[in-house]
């Protein structure tokens, strides 16, 4: 039963993750040298957008907020997620049982993999459509940040004299130091933006949803003109 390997990892819960873990303010140790360890290079910065978004006023009230706005999505999901668990235990430990046993035929613990497979994807694709209305308020929240985030790195590098800004991922070594930006671009955010619309209006898509539609729209044929009528 070599083939049956494949279905050892099959899992007895659906993981019920809505909200990703913040990025670390902090700056990177041995690639962003502060004024007191080292000579500041001059004119290039060193920031992460990430954590600016994720630290900024808005995004973290929003992310307050939204827990007690979409409490009833949250709860929801959190009921069906305990259900589809026990829904899938009892198949899961039969499942291992029958394998290990050897008295059941391939052919059946293939069937019992994917009926267990086909629970999983079905449940997790009913909580997406329980947690759609968050996800597209995370979307929301964040366009807006988005928006206000370029101007808010330029009035930064303006104010600082910083003509080349990267990303601390882009980093090998530094020798000396650069100046990190990261706080001076999110006192400009948190100026520009101190907090956001946390429901998205009727309709709205995300940009990436908007943006594919436009495209698929341009490229579709214009309809052929028609000839006139003879008389």
């Amino acid at each position: 039963m070599s083939t049956m390997t494949k279905t050892v990892a099959l899992a007895a819960g659906l993981a019920l993750a809505t909200v990703a873990a913040q990025p670390a303010f902090a700056q990177k140790k041995g690639a962003t040298a502060s004024a007191a360890s080292g000579t500041i290079v001059q004119g290039l910065g060193i920031a992460s957008f990430d954590a600016v978004i994720a630290n900024s006023n808005a995004y973290k009230a929003a992310e307050t907020q939204r827990q007690t706005t979409y409490k009833a999505q949250y709860d929801q999901a959190q009921a069906r997620n305990t259900a589809l668990n026990a829904q899938i235990k009892p198949l899961v430990d039969k499942f291992n049982a029958d394998r290990q046993g050897g008295k059941v035929g391939e052919a059946a613990l293939q069937q019992q993999a994917a009926s267990i497979q086909q629970i999983q994807e079905n449940g997790k694709a009913e909580l997406q459509r329980i947690l759609q209305p968050v996800g597209l308020s995370q979307a929301y929240v964040n366009e807006q940040i988005e928006e206000k985030l370029n101007d808010a790195v330029k009035a930064a590098m303006t104010k600082k004299n910083v003509s080349i800004l990267i990303s601390p991922d882009a980093i090998l070594a530094v020798n000396g130091g650069a100046y990190n930006l990261n706080q001076d671009i999110l006192n400009e955010l948190n100026t520009a933006l101190p907090s956001a619309q946390l429901v998205p209006p009727a309709g709205w898509e995300p940009r990436q949803i908007r943006e594919q539609r436009a495209a698929q729209g341009a490229q579709q044929p214009a309809p052929a003109a028609t000839a006139p009528a003879g008389r």
